[in-house]
């Protein structure tokens, strides 16, 4: 099977956006609420991506229950030693505040619920642990219906409950659902459901010939477009903040198809290979995000992230000293395998 190169090309930007989500500060600013509007794409792309390359494995195997087992098997070992992980640092961070650590303690695992931990993925600070609770569930639900031979139904069924889910973030303002909706149901189904489709459909395996340059100009302006209904819904409307919206709809589905068009874009490059590695920065960025706001903290020096140039510095040192970490764990791992 010849390898998509661009995938993790645009993997590469789009973790730089999760990254920029998380530490960029949301305020009043219009420069900033543009950048985090425009980053957006990122967990859509994600999770299309995760649905597609499944779907090439499995559509044409009659392995396709082993490889649905190993791939459920792995995601689920990943999150249960980031879950561990993230526990024993916020326990740690609790066990050094050095008041009412009971109290704390007790408060804490109150929210370790088995719909938190199992389906939500919340209960640590670990919050982007959502992502794989959301994706384990997206692709049990997606081979069920590969099996069933009921792709279509699930696509239809999905973008339905991903257009409900719009009412539980930004769209809220007009009715208001009373579920959190950045889960597997409402958000991660749909999207990982479209990447499959891209493999599993005769006319999305051949996605259609349009130059390279109008897919980047289609997905110029639905990014506009979801700027403009971002800003309308949440600073003219006053709703909520969203992080997804209809245009991301057709924005994934453009960038998606450009990707598969284009596949040996990016071949060769560094911001390929670190692309390849998104999912680890995604699981680990987090942790020093954490770890420099405590240090902050202590050293009363919080002011200073509303200082631009520290935003910037601070975004790019999270970024680079995530894709280190990660890529020293990888390598330690394959140490002690050796």
């Amino acid at each position: 099977m010849e390898r998509n190169y661009a995938i993790d090309f645009i993997k590469f930007f789009a973790i730089f956006a999760v990254v920029v989500i998380h530490t960029f500060p949301l305020d009043s600013q219009i420069g900033l609420f543009i950048l985090d509007n425009l980053s957006r794409f990122a967990v859509p792309f994600f999770f299309a991506a995760s649905g597609y390359l499944f779907g090439i494995k499995i559509v044409n195997t009659s392995e396709s229950v082993v490889y649905f087992k190993k791939y459920v098997i792995k995601i689920v070992k990943i999150y249960v030693c980031w879950l561990i992980f993230y526990t024993i640092y916020d326990v740690l961070v609790i066990y050094l505040s050095d008041s009412n650590v009971n109290q704390k303690l007790m408060k804490y695992f109150d929210e370790f619920t088995m719909l938190n931990l199992l389906y939500y993925g919340k209960g640590t600070s670990g919050y982007q642990l959502w992502f794989l609770t959301s994706l384990i569930w997206s692709i049990i639900i997606v081979f069920i219906f590969f099996r069933l031979k009921k792709i279509n139904v699930l696509f239809t069924l999905c973008f339905i409950s991903n257009l409900i889910g719009l009412f539980g973030q930004s769209y809220s303002i007009f009715y208001k659902i009373p579920l959190s909706t950045r889960d597997a149901i409402f958000f991660g189904l749909f999207y990982t459901t479209l990447g499959f489709c891209f493999a599993f459909h005769s006319q999305f395996m051949k996605p259609l010939k349009i130059n390279k340059n109008i897919y980047l100009y289609l997905f110029f302006v639905f990014s506009v477009l979801q700027v403009m209904e971002g800003y309308i819904l949440e600073k003219i409307l006053s709703g909520s903040h969203g992080e997804y919206f209809l245009s991301t709809i057709f924005l994934t589905v453009f960038l998606f198809s450009f990707a598969l068009n284009n596949k040996q874009l990016g071949k060769g490059l560094f911001l390929t290979k670190i692309g390849s590695n998104a999912l680890g920065i995604y699981i680990i960025h987090v942790f020093f995000i954490k770890i420099i706001d405590l240090g902050l903290n202590i050293l009363e020096l919080k002011n200073i992230t509303e200082n631009l140039v520290w935003t910037q510095l601070y975004t790019l040192f999270i970024f680079v000293i995530s894709y280190v970490a990660y890529s020293f764990l990888q390598y330690l791992k394959q140490a002690f395998r050796g």
